[in-house]
């Protein structure tokens, strides 16, 4: 079994354009550059981490992204550590005019899907606090996918 305090720590997608992404997840999402690799590749973090997103052309400038209903990255999801973050990121995408694809109140976290420039999913979710999650009375827990109220959401910045 796998340690549990394991946690993910960052994720690299291959871009067709850099300034493109960079547009999005520093100047949207807000993430801050940490470094940059010339022209080909930049790291990008929250709170001076040394990266949790990397951006690349090395597969190519334009480079096509993959064709939809093949495998691959499904989404990356960033957690923000509370509902006002959450609302603060998610005021700046709809402020930028990005789509959402989703929303959804998983009972443990409310959650917010859409695709960046490349067509990659981003999830933007937080968590409800752990003593909040819905368990079934032997302990298990009781994830689901309802509606979540966007406006109210919003209105939480």
């Amino acid at each position: 079994m796998i340690h549990p305090a394991t946690r993910i720590g960052h994720v690299h997608l291959t871009v067709a354009d850099l300034d493109r992404a960079l547009a999005f997840y520093r100047d949207v999402l807000g993430f801050e550059v940490t470094t940059r690799y010339g022209t080909d590749a930049v790291f990008l973090s929250a709170g001076g981490y040394h990266h949790h997103i990397g951006l690349n052309t090395w597969a190519g400038r334009g480079a096509a992204p993959p064709p939809p209903g093949t495998t691959g990255l499904y989404h990356l999801a960033i957690l923000l550590p509370d509902r006002r973050a959450l609302a603060a990121v998610v005021r700046r995408v709809i402020d930028a005019g990005i789509p959402l694809e989703g929303a959804a109140d998983h009972g443990v976290s409310e959650a917010v899907y859409l695709r960046d420039p490349d067509g990659n999913g981003v999830e933007l979710y937080c968590d409800r606090p752990e003593n909040e999650w819905p368990r079934a009375p032997d302990g298990q827990l009781v994830m689901y996918a309802r509606p979540l109220d966007l406006a109210a959401l919003v209105a939480a910045q």
